[in-house]
């Protein structure tokens, strides 16, 4: 059936209705497709909710989620496999650096992966509900950033930290883009202005290559007449937004462009001592510490310890850029912790999802570059890029919402590529029964 108020959207599934019990356990999971994004950064505790909502759907219909295999097919084989190999390895640090499970705890949530999926599948939740939620998400955050940077602070963090603020901010915006029923471009703008602004308020600067690849994707994908079109709106988004940062002196102190200047101007005199130094300065120590130990790193959660080998952090034990963490960047902190293992995991972490998404779009039905395959393939391409500046997996909102996000999309990109292979068996059957009786 059409899910209720849906008949314009792409997520429309021709499935037998969910009656009784299954009916009430589809509902919780509209809810907490709607929770996910709304919630995520407006309350301080993130993805609590959707939580409680994915365990009542699972407690509300097991039984559907353990049959829901059959539907859920190859992409749920190849993602428990990349689970498989995440705890495997996650283990394996923790045996040999004699680690707890507090250090493998955000490595560790990959082990929803499978669930989410088979809930998806059983249960059925409507893509349109995660627009929504992208949407409201989106409002929500921006009040309440404009209320913090009013009440004094420099930059909008909210209940996480200003990065992780524009990174998921930056998401969200993605499911906002890519997710969107038809006809909704108005809302897509409003939602669009919303997060640039948040994130122009957050100060990130390193969320900005995946915002440009966000941006020249949603052009080109576009159904402008020709590709000139698209490209020159393209330019003149960017030439107005480049000059509104650089000739505005309070746009241009928020978004920190004269600090970035002088960090430059700190690194060519030697001193490491600033936001863009200390960067260059983990990733020479990441690089360093890989060749001194290229089998099994210094284990996950250690990066601070490979930072001894500054003098600095040596005769300074209290240095404040010796105890960030992590490495800031996804592929250096990989690499020093987990050595050649890691670096190659980190390749599938992103890898096997973007493929797994490829197949599932070519396999959907839909024509232009949309809907949840397309925005999965957008979620690991933005995660990659906000990864050469943060350490994604060093933080549990970024790390649990990729696995959350990823499993949820994959689920719903199953379901419209079963809806459209049904529809094309009905149009094949309808065309046969037709040329028969004539």
């Amino acid at each position: 059936m059409k899910q209720q108020g849906a008949s314009s959207t792409i997520d429309v599934v021709s499935f037998p209705p969910l009656q009784g019990r299954l009916g009430v356990a589809h509902w919780v999971a509209n809810i907490g497709l709607f929770c996910l994004p709304a919630l995520i950064l407006s309350v301080p505790q993130n993805l609590l909710p959707y939580g409680l909502l994915l365990l009542l759907g699972s407690l509300l219909a097991p039984l559907e989620l353990w049959r829901a295999r059959a539907i859920a097919g190859r992409p749920l084989v190849v993602l428990g496999w990349l689970m498989l190999a995440v705890i495997a390895l996650s283990l394996m640090s923790m045996v040999l650096f004699d680690q707890g499970l507090r250090d493998i705890d955000n490595r560790s949530r990959f082990v929803v992966i499978p669930w989410i999926i088979l809930w998806v599948c059983a249960l059925r939740p409507a893509l349109h509900w995660l627009w929504a939620g992208s949407l409201v998400g989106l409002l929500a955050v921006l009040v309440l950033s404009v209320v913090q940077v009013m009440g004094g602070a420099p930059r909008a963090e909210l209940s996480t930290n200003a990065i992780v603020l524009a990174d998921i901010v930056l998401m969200l915006m993605v499911l906002l883009v890519f997710c969107r029923p038809h006809h909704r471009w108005p809302w897509v703008i409003v939602g669009m202005i919303a997060g640039c602004a948040t994130i122009v308020l957050s100060g990130s600067r390193g969320v900005w290559p995946a915002l440009l690849a966000l941006l020249v994707v949603m052009a080109m994908s576009l159904r402008w007449r020709t590709g000139r079109a698209r490209l020159s709106v393209l330019l003149a988004l960017m030439a107005i937004g480049g000059t509104l940062a650089l000739t505005i002196p309070s746009l241009r102190e928020q978004v920190r462009l004269t600090e970035l200047q002088h960090d430059v101007v700190r690194m060519e005199r030697g001193d490491s001592d600033s936001s863009a130094g200390a960067r260059v300065e983990r990733l020479q120590v990441a690089y360093e510490t890989f060749f001194d130990h290229p089998l099994i790193g210094v284990g996950i959660g250690h990066f601070d310890s490979a930072m001894l080998r500054l003098p600095v952090c040596r005769e300074d034990p209290d240095e404040p850029r010796c105890h960030l963490g992590h490495a800031h960047n996804d592929l250096a902190e990989w690499s020093a912790t987990q050595g050649v293992p890691g670096l190659l995991l980190l390749l599938a972490v992103y890898g096997v999802p973007l493929l797994v998404f490829a197949g599932l779009h070519r396999r959907s039905g839909q024509i232009s570059f949309r809907g949840p395959a397309a925005a999965g393939i957008m979620i690991v391409v933005a995660y990659a890029l906000c990864g050469l500046t943060q350490s994604m997996f060093a933080h549990q909102i970024t790390a649990s919402f990729y696995v959350t996000i990823v499993a949820l999309l994959a689920g719903l990109s199953v379901l419209q590529g079963q809806a459209h292979r049904q529809r094309r068996g009905q149009a094949g059957g309808g065309s046969r029964g037709g040329s028969a009786t004539g």
